[in-house]
């Protein structure tokens, strides 16, 4: 009778060693979790309900300039890149918030990024924007002071650009090819000045984050593909850069979008 009560325990799985040591072994395996979020929960930490779907590879295609003014092909001015893949791209402006948990967001989320950073906002701590680098964040220029740029002298608006081409050359060894001017504001000079400073492209947006939602200047109140988001500065709320991306990424999910890498498609 006993020598069936095991067979039988054995062939149904509900055998148990009889060994103390090999119990307390059993037990400690047990115990033992990898320690923080599994790569397939990171996303909860940071409010979305869903992982953040991987962008695709874009094809290598170069941005064709603006028609030639004088003789001289001058930067494309964009607010959305003509693009099937369903992304959109993030930027965010001057490099004021230095908030360490938007670092480990993108850390965590490997999300692609471009900030496009003015001198007087940005420093002196360019450290913050180095750490986001080296997660592959797109580092872009934005002037050295955030001057007005329209109605400008040449010899002026090339002063802010090519001198915050240069900072951010010697700060954190990046070379801009991207370029947003101050609140929208350019005029002919301000591509002939861009152009001289190695820029290709000046760098508007389509939709702008508020401390609450997205609003569009123009065209249509939704996300499309190709959409380039701006997460401006809050000035006002105080709502931490983190909370207004993860507004942002819910509304990108919302539309069965994903995040692509500005930099690979201009």
């Amino acid at each position: 009778m006993a020598g069936l009560l095991a067979s039988a325990l054995l062939l149904t799985g509900c055998a148990q060693s009889v060994d103390p040591i090999e119990r307390l072994g059993k037990k400690a395996a047990e115990g033992v979790r990898p320690h923080g979020p599994t790569p397939d929960q990171s996303y909860r930490r940071w409010g979305l309900t869903e992982p953040l779907a991987r962008p695709p590879r874009p094809a290598a295609r170069a941005l064709a300039l603006a028609p030639q003014t004088a003789g001289r092909a001058l930067p494309r001015v964009v607010d959305h890149v003509p693009t099937r893949d369903r992304v959109v791209f993030l930027t965010y402006d001057d490099g004021a918030e230095k908030d360490p948990r938007f670092v480990d967001m993108v850390r965590e989320l490997r999300l692609p990024v471009s900030v496009f950073l003015t001198d007087t906002a940005a420093g002196p701590d360019y450290g913050h924007f180095a750490r986001l680098r080296e997660l592959g964040a797109g580092i872009q220029n934005h002037t050295l002071d955030h001057r007005v740029l329209a109605g400008l002298p040449y010899a002026g608006q090339r002063a802010e650009i090519c001198g915050q081409q240069a900072r951010l050359r010697s700060r954190l060894g990046a070379r801009p090819r991207l370029f947003r001017p101050p609140y929208a504001s350019y005029d002919t000079t301000t591509l002939r000045a861009a152009a001289d400073c190695g820029i290709s492209a000046l760098v508007l947006w389509r939709a702008a984050m508020t401390p609450t939602d997205l609003v569009y200047p123009h065209g249509k109140h939704h996300l499309r593909p190709g959409d380039i988001i701006l997460v401006g500065p809050d000035e006002t709320t105080g709502v931490p850069l983190q909370q207004r991306t993860t507004l942002v990424l819910r509304r990108v999910q919302q539309r069965g979008l994903t995040v692509g890498r500005l930099e690979d498609y201009l």
